[in-house]
């Protein structure tokens, strides 16, 4: 398998992109500790799941945005799993609204989840790396952060930081053995993006050159791709994940 005996850690595993992550790094052989923040019992079925693969999972609750719980994160999946050799940014969040309507505590939500987390786990994850110098952090970033969105400027302010941060840190690391990719889904099918206006959604399909939405299943494929050794020598990009949205 692709991740025989290797370790991984998913922020925001208990739905969505972070479940489907979870199951295809599962299948590969991976044993994973799933970060969720306020979904237990949803978590625990991304558990049930991964446990139905004969694979082993650790459930940690944690606010990524907050360094200490950072911390107690990845303590907790040394302690179980042995180490780190993959982590997966994929916890988020959104507040929508324009610009004019957006309080300061919008704005700061979003930035201290969505970039500042994966900023804090890619330097827990890094510290644990070095010492076997190898490691594949891959951040899930979205299509907005390369086309920018309507009510979404902290959401692809975010998502935009999380690109430079990627690319930065691959230059950072890349000399010991650790790869930093990202994944830019578009329009995917999940709870979040269900909660858009049925005329956004049927734009943003028109607007896809395969003209239908993504599954999570199909993002995670990218992810798994990108942390296994089939892309070994793939550090510092950015992939698309969006059926042409943001290349039409």
């Amino acid at each position: 398998m692709l991740l025989d005996a290797k370790t991984a850690v998913i922020t925001g595993a208990s739905r969505g992109i972070g479940r489907a992550v979870a199951l295809a790094l599962a299948r590969e052989g991976a044993a994973v500790c799933l970060n969720y923040r306020g979904n237990e019992s949803s978590a625990r079925q991304t558990q049930a799941e991964v446990e139905r693969l004969g694979g082993k999972a650790v459930l940690v609750q944690a606010d990524i945005s907050r360094e200490d719980e950072v911390a107690r994160l990845f303590h907790t999946a040394v302690s179980e799993l042995g180490n780190v050799d993959i982590l997966v940014n994929n916890a988020g969040v959104t507040l929508d609204r324009l610009v004019l309507r957006m309080k300061e505590s919008d704005w700061n939500a979003v930035l201290s989840t969505n970039l500042t987390g994966a900023f804090l786990c890619c330097r827990e994850a890094i510290r644990l790396m070095l010492k076997k110098k190898s490691g594949s952090i891959v951040n899930i970033s979205s299509v907005v952060a390369l086309t920018g969105n309507a009510g979404q400027c902290n959401y692809a302010a975010a998502k935009a930081g999380l690109v430079g941060l990627t690319k930065s840190l691959a230059q950072e690391v890349g000399g010991r053995g650790i790869r930093v990719n990202a994944v830019a889904p578009g329009l995917i099918s999940t709870d979040m993006t269900k909660e858009l206006p049925q005329e956004v959604r049927d734009r943003m399909i028109a607007a896809t050159a395969l003209k239908r939405e993504g599954s999570p299943e199909e993002v995670a494929d990218a992810v798994l791709f990108l942390a296994s050794d089939l892309s070994r020598y793939i550090t510092g990009q950015v992939i698309g994940v969006d059926g042409g949205l943001a290349h039409v």
